[in-house]
């Protein structure tokens, strides 16, 4: 039974230039400085006193929430402006990339105006182009501020691409209470799918040998419940819960950083939010924001694991043939299809026989499953803050929500409790 335990206080700051840590690495994030407060903004001056000449990229809505400021606040600089239009979704894709790097003409420093693809954005090409680069967060929608990867979609596939780290992040409270609530919500539900992902990285420790560090995960572990002690308070805008929001959302990029990828964060719930996202791209199709889809498909994740606790492990694992499985690839993903058939021959999950682990590790597997929060328990969580289930039935239907279930996996190399949802039952119907 899932209990939530009281969380205890983290400073940002004592984690951020690093950890040795008893899991046998020396864990860093080369972030310079991080200020999460009211009148951050103001703190540009100074960290851009060395920088002459700076490229400003933001989007129609984000530079009108403190565009100008910013501007006033380096007036001094010589400053170029890149806009995105903010009507349309931006993707984060190579015709964007070559937007910001053919901007770029002898600018010395990025400053990013914005939340997840934004950053993105500058992440990947400051990092490309040895060019630093500052985030002014305009949101507290996403965990990946303080995390070394761009999340990027490349030849039509999304790929986690390893890039380097701001500078400096700016998260202004005044700012950040003020945005949108649906990408408040979005960061809320970023935060509570750490679930799914803590689970699922457990779950391949034992399966696969992956690397695990029981610190990175007690960190990641104590941000959902900080999260949760002030959800009331991030529904109404409450400066201080929006910080504790913001803060959780910093610790847990930091953690990324430290493990060297986005395990920590990023599991099987990812996995379907990406799922909807490509599957939204390639057919035109309408899809929630990353972290309203996140949060929703943890559900859908906690009601695997439920069925898997109800049954019990096959003496043969399910495989479909390779022709018949390629030509439903096909059909779902068309135009990626391949990429996703690469990667998965490329990490060998086709043709991995895991039965014997199964055997071997069941105890242990059926341990972690029932020790993460159930589905009713997630449900409760997300409808603190006003998100309600039944929008996430409505956009998607059955159909396409068991689609994601049997063909996420397929986009990722990483090893979820999918891919033993596949292995054992074939990804049949979750709902």
């Amino acid at each position: 039974m899932f209990k939530l335990k009281r969380s205890i206080f983290v400073d940002i700051n004592n984690i951020l230039h690093g950890v040795e840590c008893s899991c046998g690495k020396t864990h860093h994030c080369d972030i310079e400085y991080v200020y999460i407060e009211s009148g951050a903004i103001a703190r540009l001056e100074k960290l851009c006193e060395q920088n002459e000449n700076i490229l400003i990229v933001a989007d129609e809505n984000t530079y009108s929430a403190v565009g100008e400021y910013v501007e006033k606040t380096l007036h001094h600089k010589t400053i170029k402006k890149l806009i995105f239009p903010g009507k349309t979704v931006l993707i984060p894709n190579e015709k964007a990339i070559e937007k910001v790097k053919e901007t770029l003409d002898g600018e010395d420093i990025i400053l990013g105006i914005g939340s997840g693809v934004i950053q993105d954005l500058c992440k990947y090409v400051s990092f490309f182009s040895k060019i630093p680069y500052i985030i002014v967060a305009t949101a507290p929608s996403m965990d990946g501020y303080a995390s070394d990867g761009a999340a990027m979609i490349i030849g039509g596939m999304k790929e986690t691409v390893k890039a380097g780290l701001p500078k400096a992040i700016i998260a202004d409270t005044e700012v950040l209470k003020n945005a949108p609530m649906e990408m408040i919500k979005a960061g809320y539900g970023d935060i509570i799918g750490k679930y799914s992902a803590l689970c699922d990285w457990k779950l391949s420790t034992i399966v696969t040998g992956e690397y695990f560090c029981q610190y990175i995960y007690d960190m990641t572990y104590q941000m959902i419940e900080r999260t949760l002690e002030v959800a009331t308070g991030i529904l109404e805008r409450k400066e201080k819960s929006i910080k504790t929001l913001t803060e959780a959302l910093m610790i847990v990029g930091i953690m990324m950083s430290f493990a060297g990828s986005s395990r920590p964060a990023s599991g099987s719930e990812h996995h379907l939010s990406h799922f909807f996202e490509i599957v939204g791209i390639v057919n035109n199709e309408p899809y929630f924001a990353h972290g309203i889809d996140v949060s929703y498909s943890t559900v859908i994740i906690a009601q695997i694991r439920e069925k898997v606790l109800k049954s019990e492990f096959p003496d043969v694992l399910y495989r479909l043939s390779r022709e018949d499985y390629t030509e439903e690839i096909n059909q779902i993903y068309k135009t990626v299809a391949s990429g996703c058939i690469a990667l998965q021959d490329k990490v060998g999950n086709y043709e991995a026989d895991r039965l014997n682990i199964y055997r071997e590790k069941e105890e242990n597997i059926r341990h972690i499953l029932d020790t993460t929060p159930s589905s009713e328990d997630i449900i409760k969580m997300l409808n603190v803050v006003g998100l309600d289930m039944r929008e996430f039935y409505d956009l998607y239907g059955m159909k396409k929500i068991n689609d994601a279930v049997l063909y996420a996996k397929d986009l990722k190399d990483r090893y979820t409790v999918l891919w033993l949802y596949y292995d054992l039952f074939g990804g049949g119907r979750i709902c």
